[in-house]
């Protein structure tokens, strides 16, 4: 008999006797301490039952043949639950195993993902990203040029956790290592993008995209989309928002896929205004909110920073949603201040 099992008998023992003897409350806490150590060295239920009858008639050696017979019945009831048990603990040490492989895959994600927004003098810039769990489907960034302009991409990886995780990181790299002139260009962008991915993730994983570009010698916003939910555009003249929409197919689908260029140009005080469908797909009860009620709340941030602006929104439709995020959740302006 291992020296564990001798010790467990001998205080068990004791414990028993005590509780028989006076029914003591220090009893049944010394025997909570005893379940402890019982799931510590993994030792069955079956196992402590047959170590009860053993102790028990040692303690009780008359007691009567009927309540010795129960235990048999015991036995089997807890082989039954011993089984169980023992599935459950290999099921929840899986589970942690997985969370403790998301917290990785969550703390690269975040690497992967800008520190800072851009610091251009030219123009004001709004970001808020927020994943609904742990991973985020979610995915923008940008390429800052002082001298020319900034490059702002937003992506929806359809498919979560780990590997959009990975795809994600595949993305970034891509980017970062085509030339500058092709990350000035959206469509030479999009389409180099698409060849990454279709060569490189699986068929059941696609990536909406859409990356503009903004000049700012003509102050146009060059820009192209990859199936990506439609931004809008805000004329500060017209004081009215207009619907960006760039057709075109989601990365992965086809190697041979070119995307079309669209210019806006942008006044001062005029916005683009980039976002998620984690933004669009907010929703009161079972409906969706409108898209006309998503630029009604920018408008009622419109006096404030491009940041202020991003936040007050994403407050006020986290109130509508009771403070739960069903899905991830990107709102990015660009706004030109000079």
């Amino acid at each position: 008999m291992p020296l564990t099992d001798h010790k467990l008998q001998l205080s068990y023992k004791r414990i028993l006797k005590d509780f028989l003897e006076n029914q003591s409350e220090e009893s049944l806490y010394e025997a909570q301490k005893i379940s402890k150590f019982l799931l510590e060295q993994q030792i069955s239920p079956e196992e402590f039952v047959s170590i009860h009858f053993k102790l028990l008639t040692e303690l009780l050696p008359a007691i009567d043949k009927k309540v010795k017979d129960s235990f048999d019945l015991l036995l089997e009831v807890m082989m039954g639950y011993g089984l169980a048990y023992q599935e459950h603990q290999i099921l929840r040490n899986r589970q942690q195993e997985l969370e403790s492989e998301i917290e990785v895959a969550a703390n690269m994600q975040q690497t992967l993902m800008p520190q800072e927004k851009p610091n251009a003098n030219f123009l004001d810039v709004g970001v808020v990203s927020v994943p609904a769990k742990k991973m985020s489907g979610d995915y923008y960034h940008y390429v800052h040029d002082d001298n020319r302009g900034l490059g702002m991409a937003i992506a929806d990886i359809i498919g979560k956790g780990v590997p959009a995780a990975l795809c994600m990181s595949m993305i970034k790299y891509a980017m970062d290592s085509l030339p500058s002139e092709q990350q000035l260009q959206p469509s030479v962008l999009l389409e180099n993008l698409n060849r990454v991915v279709e060569q490189n993730v699986d068929d059941s994983m696609f990536i909406t995209m859409m990356y503009g570009y903004y000049n700012r010698t003509t102050s146009d916003f060059h820009y192209s989309g990859a199936g990506h939910e439609p931004g809008f555009f805000y004329s500060d003249e017209k004081d009215a928002f207009e619907e960006l929409r760039a057709k075109g197919l989601v990365l992965g689908v086809s190697r041979k896929t070119t995307y079309r260029e669209y210019i806006r140009h942008l006044n001062i005080g005029d916005f683009v205004v980039l976002l998620s469908d984690g933004v669009t797909e907010c929703r009161v009860g079972d409906d969706f909110i409108e898209r006309d009620e998503i630029t009604d709340l920018i408008r009622k941030y419109m006096h404030l920073s491009a940041q202020e602006m991003v936040d007050h929104v994403y407050d006020e439709l986290m109130k509508l949603q009771d403070f739960t995020l069903r899905d991830d959740f990107t709102l990015i302006i660009l706004r030109r201040k000079v």
